[in-house]
């Protein structure tokens, strides 16, 4: 099966110096609104999603149904698939949700829950755009996907959550498409301080252990900011990636649809989650920003080595 080379540590060096903080933080505060799906809030934050991207030359689609949810009746739907080469393929696909949850009477903005990570992904779009630029043209490629409808309207539940992922995963599924996708990594639940990570799946185990191995070389290199934490707790305290897995648990999110396909799947989800989780307290006060820098540095450099395989990883 695939398996790339390291990045060499000068090529490792180089795209690690690569960043811009300030648009990380101008894209989560321009998503870090309202935006329950069927709002004007959730269409300001669909276009501004696809129209960064396509600014950045991604061919930017949407896959839009309807479907019926709990108090809010029939709702439209919109997911947003980037690709860069729509030929492609393969591809290695970096996904999140863009929606944010409805809660009556209370203004729940949902800074880790999706903002963070979806300013995470046009941040990797925007910061790589010379790197990513050759992947117009390769055969293994790269896909973003921001799916709507994540969270549910009353009770979590088979019909009612993950809308967006349920939808797509039986299309793609129809139309023979699933095959394309390596991998599926989904982002959720990011930006609090001191996360810490488990791999969850044994198929994508390995690809786990590069996200440690990424993690560990920078801070080898001193290259993670106020890399440390404070919490006694029963796991690693100075690293997001684990050592352990955690096969039992089954934390039902965007992937499910797709994990039930036989799609890989690998979830970077905090274990316990953020204590703020659908609180109002999930609000931009809560992102630790030193975190959000660090992991989004991380997930650059796995997406660049993964890509870039065998061929420049040298």
């Amino acid at each position: 099966s695939y398996n790339p080379s390291l990045l060499s540590e000068a090529k490792f060096l180089e795209y690690s110096n690569l960043s811009d903080k300030l648009h990380l933080r101008e894209a989560i505060n321009n998503i870090l609104i309202p935006r329950i799906v069927g709002s004007g809030n959730h269409t300001i934050v669909r276009q501004y999603i696809e129209q960064s991207l396509q600014g950045l030359g991604w061919h930017v689609e949407l896959d839009s149904f309807h479907d019926i949810a709990p108090i809010k009746g029939q709702l439209h739907f919109h997911n947003i698939i980037a690709t860069l080469n729509p030929k492609a393929e393969r591809f290695l696909v970096l996904a999140c949700h863009y929606d944010s949850k409805y809660v009556p009477g209370v203004e729940f903005l949902g800074a880790t829950d999706s903002a963070v990570p979806c300013a995470m992904l046009l941040n990797l779009a925007h910061v790589l755009q010379k790197q990513l630029q050759r992947f117009k043209e390769t055969p293994l490629s790269l896909m973003l996907l921001f799916f709507d409808g994540e969270e549910a309207f009353q009770e979590w539940g088979p019909k009612d959550s993950i809308y967006g992922a349920r939808h797509l995963a039986k299309k793609w599924q129809q139309e023979r498409k699933l095959n394309r996708i390596d991998m599926l990594v989904l982002l959720d639940l990011l930006g609090a301080p001191d996360p810490a990570f488990y791999s969850f799946f044994a198929n994508t185990e390995s690809w786990y252990m590069r996200l440690q191995s990424v993690e560990t070389r920078l801070a080898g290199l001193q290259l993670l900011e106020r890399y440390a934490s404070s919490g006694v707790v029963p796991r690693d305290p100075g690293r997001y990636f684990q050592s352990q897995a955690m096969r039992s648990s089954y934390i039902e999110d965007d992937h499910i649809p797709f994990l039930q396909r036989n799609v890989p799947i690998l979830h970077i989800i905090p274990v316990p989650f953020p204590s703020v989780w659908h609180t109002p307290d999930d609000n931009a006060s809560v992102i630790d920003y030193a975190t959000t820098d660090n992991l989004a540095l991380i997930f650059r450099l796995f997406a660049l080595e993964y890509l870039m395989g065998n061929d420049e990883a040298k």
